[in-house]
């Protein structure tokens, strides 16, 4: 195995927007949300930064943060280059960079990356055997499974719980966190993504948050309805709470408090704000004196 596994600290940022931001905003976001106190940093890949790229780029920038590629398409590049990726900056930052897998979308599978898209589990697991087995990566490296898989169905917990470190979830209530501990175990590692719309007059927050959480509806529908939320398109009060923590930090703490309590190891922030784009420092600053004193 190589190195030490990555130390996520109890809360951390999802910048959900990096590859909207230039190279030199994409660095100091990073030392923003290091020199706040967050444990672990994370981002997304869809069709911006390559992910393995970004990540190199954001562990230059600072000095002990954990980075987590906390959605990396499993089609954007083949296992064995994975492989080889994940060891080299496992090598060169030891104990910083988390790698998570995501069995990604058909449209960016086939559509955007021309690939054939397959039964999640499957393409997930055949995945995971080549990582094992690749020989590539620097020399005196070998496979880890310090790796997270994005999980929003239980065969993907399942899969996590078998072959990761843990799972990642993301926009989901807090129900669906003790059930995915229950899924996981007691010793998988469990880190949950809570969306977040803030401002002193929730008011304010209802517009963002409700479209935040249609947003997140279509890979969610049938969970959701496992969970107990009915008509869940007409996206009622309940559950378009349920999904985004909107209001002032108060709040976001009571929030990220129920998902600790409720089997989470670690709780990401996703702020959502009018003006994507923009770095957000000032509300990381103003739930990191709520969040890490």
């Amino acid at each position: 195995m190589n190195g030490r596994k990555p130390d996520l600290g109890r809360i951390g940022i999802w910048a959900g927007d990096l590859d909207t931001y230039p190279a030199a905003g994409l660095r100091e976001a990073a030392a923003a949300v290091e020199d706040l106190g967050y444990g672990t940093l994370w981002f997304a890949e869809t069709t911006g930064r390559e992910a393995m790229a970004q990540a190199a780029i954001l562990l230059a920038a600072t000095r002990r943060i954990t980075v987590a590629a906390g959605m990396t398409d499993i089609y954007a590049r083949d296992a064995v280059t994975a492989a080889a990726a994940h060891r080299t900056l496992e090598e060169a930052f030891p104990g910083r960079f988390l790698l998570g897998l995501w069995e990604s979308h058909p449209t960016l599978a086939e559509d955007v990356r021309g690939h054939r898209f397959d039964s999640p589990p499957a393409a997930m697991r055949a995945y995971l055997d080549t990582l094992d087995t690749s020989p590539s990566g620097p020399p005196g490296t070998t496979a880890t499974r310090h790796r997270l898989l994005a999980a929003l169905d239980p065969g993907m917990l399942a899969l996590a719980a078998e072959l990761a470190w843990g799972a990642t979830v993301l926009g989901m209530p807090v129900e669906y966190t003790r059930t995915a501990r229950t899924a996981l175990g007691p010793d998988a590692l469990l880190a949950v993504t809570q969306l977040c719309v803030l401002s002193p007059d929730r008011s304010r927050t209802a517009e963002l948050a409700a479209a935040t959480a249609a947003a997140a509806l279509p890979n969610r529908r049938a969970l959701l309805r496992d969970l107990g939320y009915q008509d869940v398109d007409a996206l009622g009060d309940r559950l378009v709470d349920a999904i985004v923590a909107h209001g002032d930090a108060g709040d976001v703490v009571r929030r990220v408090h129920e998902h600790l309590d409720a089997g989470a190891d670690h709780v990401s922030l996703h702020l959502l704000t009018p003006t994507p784009g923009i770095v957000p420092v000032r509300q990381w600053e103003y739930l990191a004196t709520r969040l890490l004193t």
